[in-house]
């Protein structure tokens, strides 16, 4: 376990042996997401990441905005 200081600016340094067994590099978009104590640090999909993602849904249930309440 790693563990990182947070600064008066609010910043910190993720450690390199996070950086390197998770392939993450300089200026990549990361987000924080909320859960319960604390947060999980992920990093942003690219679009080409998400191309296809949905390749092969089922779209027989797919609800369009006229099934919404106004």
């Amino acid at each position: 376990m790693s563990a990182t200081t947070l600064s008066s600016k609010f910043q910190i340094s993720i450690p390199k042996e996070v950086r390197e067994q998770f392939d993450w590099k300089a200026g990549q978009k990361l987000t924080f997401i909320p859960k319960g104590n604390g947060v999980m640090l992920v990093p942003v999909p690219t679009l080409e990441e998400l191309r296809g993602i949905a390749k092969g849904a089922d779209k027989s249930d797919y609800r369009d905005r006229n099934d919404r309440l106004p």
